[in-house]
C-alpha cells in the first residue's frame, strides 16, 4: 500500500500539518501528508505489515501467492522479450517478501534469472531500510525516480500500490458540486466542502465524471502515475500489473478507510498512526487507460491464482508436507482465493498495449 516519489512532484514535500491548530485542505492533501509527512507520516515512521502490525498483505499470507506473480512474468518474458534484457520493478515492496520469493523463484531458472534486472520503486526510507535488510543478498537496484530506469522492456507490478493513492471527493449538493476538505479547528478534524468548478476539473483530467454522479471519487496521482508508466512502456515496450482491491460500479461512492490493528478506524483519528486507503475504480481506471491508448484487463484475484494453477502447487507441497503444515498450506491459500475474503475483493489488472495481447490468468 505505498506510493511513489511521484507525489512529492504533485504536491511538493509533505506540509507539518501535524502541529498546526487551524487548516482547512482537500482530503488528497490530508491523506499525503497523513502517510508521508517526514516525521509524524504513518508510511515513513511504522513498519505497519504482519501480525503485530495493522494489515497483511498476499505474499505474506502465502509464498506461493508470489510464486503466481513469478509464474506470470516468467510466461510472459517468454511470450514477448525472450532472450532480450527486462527490467522487472516492484512498485512499493512493503517489506520486501513478494519480491524476495520472486527472486528466489527466478533462480530456479537461470536463462530468465540472468536477463532480468530486478528494481524496488520506493518512497519510504524506513522500508527501504526494513528491504534492504530483508534482500541483503539479492542483486537488486533501488529506484526513487523512474527517468533513471535504463530503456529495456519493462514489467511493473503493484500489490495494494493503488489503493494508497490519495483522492479528491466530490458530493452533488442540490445542483451544485463541492470538493470534499479536512479542517481542523482547535485541534478538532472533521469534513467540509468547499464549492467548486466541476467543468474545470473534468477539463483538468481531461475525463467527462460527472454525468448521472451524485459523488465523485478522483485519483489525479494514479492518472499520472500511469501516464508516467505507460511513457516507459510505450516507448520501450512491457506492461503494468496490479492487484487490488477493486470494485467496478459505474455509479461512484466513498471508499475510503483507515485501518489500525486489522480493524478499521476512524479516518480523522490517531492521524499518523493508521493507514489510509480506498477501493479502486475500475470504470474509472478504464477512462484513463482509453485516453493513453491503452488496453485493460482484469479478474478476480480468486479466478486469476486458480487460472496459475495455485491449488496444484499447493498440492504438490503438502505431498511432502506433515498434517499440520498441509492444513496451514490450505488454510493459507483459502484467504488467497475464497470469495468471501480475498479471492472476489481483490482484482488483478493489466495494462498493455495494443499489440501486446497477453491472456494467461485473465481466462
Amino acid at each position: 500500500m505505498l506510493l511513489s516519489l511521484l507525489l512529492e512532484y504533485s504536491y511538493g514535500s509533505p506540509k507539518k500539518m501535524f502541529n498546526k491548530k487551524n487548516y482547512k485542505i482537500p482530503i488528497d492533501k490530508f491523506i499525503n501528508n497523513a502517510l508521508y509527512d517526514p516525521k509524524n507520516g504513518y508510511y515513513m515512521q511504522k513498519i505497519p505489515f504482519g501480525k503485530k502490525g495493522d494489515f497483511i498483505t498476499a505474499p505474506n499470507i502465502s509464498k506461493i501467492f508470489s510464486e503466481m506473480i513469478f509464474l506470470w512474468l516468467l510466461s510472459y518474458w517468454q511470450k514477448f522479450h525472450m532472450n532480450k534484457r527486462i527490467n522487472i520493478v516492484e512498485l512499493g515492496a512493503g517489506n520486501g517478501e513478494m519480491i524476495s520469493q520472486i527472486i528466489s523463484s527466478a533462480k530456479n531458472y537461470k536463462i530468465f534469472y540472468n536477463k532480468c534486472d530486478f528494481i524496488i520503486f520506493e518512497k519510504s526510507n524506513k522500508l527501504i531500510k526494513l528491504q534492504k535488510e530483508k534482500l541483503k543478498n539479492q542483486n537488486i537496484k533501488w529506484l526513487k525516480n523512474l527517468d533513471k530506469l535504463q530503456n529495456k522492456p519493462t514489467i511493473f507490478f503493484g500489490n495494494e500500490f493503488l489503493d494508497a493513492l490519495p483522492i479528491k471527493q466530490f458530493i452533488n449538493f442540490k445542483g451544485n458540486w463541492y470538493e470534499r476538505y479536512v479542517q481542523k479547528h482547535k485541534g478538532i478534524f472533521y469534513f467540509t466542502k468547499v464549492k467548486c468548478n466541476m467543468k474545470r476539473v473534468e477539463n483538468k483530467i481531461k475525463l467527462k465524471l460527472s454525468k448521472n454522479q451524485n459523488f465523485l471519487e478522483i485519483s489525479f496521482e494514479e492518472i499520472k502515475i500511469i501516464k508516467k508508466l505507460n511513457n516507459i512502456i510505450k516507448k520501450n515496450n512491457g506492461c503494468i500489473l496490479f492487484i487490488d482491491y477493486a470494485h467496478s460500479n459505474q455509479k461512484m461512492f466513498d471508499t475510503l478507510q483507515a485501518v489500525k490493528k486489522h480493524k478499521k478506524a476512524d479516518i480523522l483519528n490517531d492521524i499518523g498512526n493508521a493507514d489510509i486507503s480506498h477501493m479502486v475504480n475500475l470504470s474509472f481506471l478504464r477512462k484513463i487507460t482509453k485516453n493513453l491508448n491503452l488496453k485493460i484487463k482484469f479478474t478476480t484475484q480468486r479466478k486469476f491464482l486458480l487460472n496459475l494453477g495455485i491449488m496444484k502447487r499447493a498440492e504438490i507441497l503438502a505431498n511432502r508436507a506433515s498434517f499440520l503444515e498441509k492444513a496451514n498450506i490450505f488454510y493459507r491459500i483459502n484467504r488467497l482465493i475464497d470469495k468471501r475474503q480475498m479471492g472476489e475483493l481483490f482484482k488483478v489488472i493489466l495494462l498493455y498495449k495494443k499489440n501486446k495481447e497477453f491472456n494467461l490468468g485473465f481466462k
